[in-house]
């Protein structure tokens, strides 16, 4: 089991990176020109959707 403790989302994460949230809202926010209206921004918008409908119903069937 000791070959686990280090992998994984929350390894190697600590609640020390409190500076970074300090410089993000220091920072500008950037500006995105994305056409909502392209045919491409759509697949794309509709490729996420089914993945997170996917992922809430594999994580509700867990419950």
């Amino acid at each position: 089991m000791s070959e686990r403790q280090g992998s994984g989302a929350s390894g190697g994460n600590s609640k020390s990176s409190g500076g970074q949230d300090a410089s993000k809202k220091d920072a500008p926010a950037e500006d995105f020109d994305i056409d909502m209206d392209a045919p491409e921004t759509e697949k794309a918008a509709v490729a996420i959707q089914s993945q997170f409908r996917k992922f809430q119903k594999k994580k509700n069937e867990k419950s």
